[in-house]
């Protein structure tokens, strides 16, 4: 056990959202550079850990599971995961006497700011550190690059997955634009989970794609990581690999249906990375329902295409061809939360 004071985070919860939870995390460090500090989290996070120069160590914690905590109680305890009584309780369990939360109705018994339903992620938490005399920068979004992950340079990352259908475009679409950008010279290669290999698979066979240009289920997160952080583009659902790409700068087109990119996007005004989005205002949809959200289907592959030439016109111009290392040899298994 750490001699030195620690601080426990709770934010267990997936890729994204750790990915949008960096800044705060950052501020911690920096308001405490005596303590540990603890990250709460899914164990699948835990290669992405030492990138963000910030987390000292992972404590494998399930979604709304209590945290597995020994020792004295930490000096401070942050819920970034919720703002309700369910994860207020979890952090009030630990015993810290600082406890940073988010007040909210369901909860009276928490001194801080209030909830807002309509917050971008990354400046929610930004926020609530910063009311408890904790600056955070909502820019600080950025990983270092995973140390011993070669990468394959240069490829277009085809990422068709997501936790939920609601967040995914339908897979013929997502074949017709490998299948232009493949035509274009791009070497295209297909992410996803294990649970995900199908869908890759079939994708790469609508577009005349071999198998070997199919990674999913064959990238563990660190792999995975630094294959985006080399790759020309990344084409996603709203789901953590696009997270991935506004982490390490890597061009990016990201599909959103239910959710407005307002609230889970790109940092605004970057032209590094254009969001797709046809909601046309209105509330969110349900982000984690079956059925693919009406508001994504709106989106048309000649949408994506026009964005991909927005952001990397080389891509669909042919301008040189990407070398590529993927299917050469099998990199290690693996899967990770999205």
């Amino acid at each position: 056990m750490s001699a030195r004071p620690r601080v426990l985070i709770l934010r267990a919860l997936g890729l994204g959202d750790f990915l949008t939870g960096v800044p705060a995390y950052r501020a911690l460090r920096a308001a405490r550079p005596e303590c540990e500090v603890v990250l709460a989290a899914p164990a699948a996070l835990a290669p992405l850990i030492p990138l963000t120069g910030a987390v000292d160590r992972l404590l494998p914690t399930g979604e709304l599971r209590p945290v597995p905590w020994s020792g004295p109680p930490p000096v401070i305890a942050a819920d970034l995961h919720g703002n309700g009584p369910a994860s207020h309780d979890l952090v009030r369990a630990l015993g810290a006497p600082v406890t940073m939360m988010y007040a909210s109705a369901a909860d009276p018994r928490v001194a801080g700011p209030r909830w807002c339903d309509d917050e971008h992620e990354v400046h929610r938490w930004c926020r609530l550190l910063t009311w408890w005399g904790t600056p955070a920068d909502p820019h600080a979004l950025r990983l270092a690059t995973p140390p011993d992950e070669p990468p394959a340079r240069g490829v277009v990352v085809v990422h068709p997955g997501a936790a939920s259908g609601s967040r995914r475009w339908p897979a013929d679409r997502f074949a017709v634009v490998a299948r232009t950008l493949a035509a274009s010279g791009a070497t295209v290669v297909i992410t996803g989970t294990t649970v995900e290999r199908a869908l890759a698979l079939r994708i790469a066979d609508a577009a005349g794609l071999g198998h070997g240009a199919v990674l999913a289920g064959r990238t563990g997160l660190a792999r995975l990581a630094a294959l985006v952080a080399a790759a020309a583009l990344v084409i996603s659902n709203d789901t953590g690999v696009a997270h991935l790409a506004v982490a390490y700068g890597t061009p990016s087109v990201t599909l959103f249906g239910p959710v407005s990119p307002r609230l889970w996007g790109p940092p605004a005004g970057s032209r590094r990375h254009q969001a797709l989005w046809l909601g046309y205002g209105g509330r969110p949809g349900d982000a984690h329902a079956d059925q693919v959200d009406p508001r994504l289907l709106r989106i048309e592959v000649r949408d994506v295409l026009a964005a991909v030439h927005g952001v990397r016109p080389a891509v669909l111009d042919g301008a040189g061809r990407p070398t590529c290392s993927a299917g050469k040899k099998n990199p290690p298994a693996g899967g990770y939360p999205t």
